[in-house]
């Protein structure tokens, strides 16, 4: 389902500004991948907040046999401001040690309203809609969100290579199983469309909705699970 620019402001808007004070200077997080069971990956990210600007750095690496096949880093930056409806991404980027060619990039005008992607040699100028996320700032953008008394979200979204509109389902009252321990969540998931990836997220609703688990199956059935194992914050 797609909804106009404002309509999707407006919901995101909605949401956000109590948990802005509750959300913490800086994080560090790591997770582990799995396909099929077996653990392929492993991701840290660090995110920092000063004054109204925050970063955001996410690096993955390949694990056991995979890394003899792949071993470069995916390294993911999100840059940009900060204020009471959360984060607002000034840049943004994608870079793939060794495949150089899946490159991305993302330049974020907000006083012309102006979305810039950046492939290669590429550049692909578009409307930037208000309350557009990068792939990254999205996942921490939840803890500025207060969900409390809502059961849907809607946004705008960039990789890098294109901009779509994401549309989530909202149920309360679930939990989630980690490494970790067992903690209370939001269970956020995509809302279904035929050949699409699927996403399922799980956000510690005691630790300022952070995403403790998320799952991307494909079109196939195909499932790529992202859990934590570790946790970090800073007030």
């Amino acid at each position: 389902m797609k909804y106009p620019f404002k309509a999707l402001a407006w919901l995101m808007l909605c949401v956000a500004g109590s948990s802005f004070a509750a959300s913490p200077n800086s994080v560090r997080a790591t997770y582990d991948i799995y396909k099929s069971g077996i653990r392929i990956g492993l991701i840290e990210e660090a995110y920092a907040l000063n004054k109204d600007r925050y970063t955001l750095v996410s690096t993955t690496r390949a694990v056991g046999l995979l890394a003899i096949f792949r071993p470069g880093k995916i390294v993911i930056k999100s840059s940009g401001l900060v204020n009471t409806h959360g984060l607002k991404p000034l840049s943004f980027s994608d870079l793939r040690e060794g495949d150089d060619g899946k490159n991305r990039r993302a330049e974020f005008d907000w006083n012309a309203m102006r979305l810039t992607l950046i492939e290669q040699t590429r550049r692909t100028v578009m409307p930037l809609p208000d309350g557009t996320q990068d792939r990254l700032s999205a996942m921490y953008q939840f803890m500025f969100l207060s969900l409390d008394n809502t059961d849907m979200l809607s946004f705008h979204m960039t990789n890098g290579g294109k901009l779509d509109v994401y549309n989530y389902r909202i149920t309360h009252d679930q939990s989630v199983t980690v490494p970790l321990g067992t903690f209370k969540a939001l269970y956020v998931a995509s809302v279904a469309e035929a050949g699409t990836n699927r996403t399922e997220i799980w956000l510690a609703t005691e630790h300022a909705n952070f995403p403790y688990k998320l799952v991307i199956t494909d079109p196939d059935g195909d499932k790529l699970t992202q859990v934590l194992t570790k946790i970090d914050f800073v007030p």
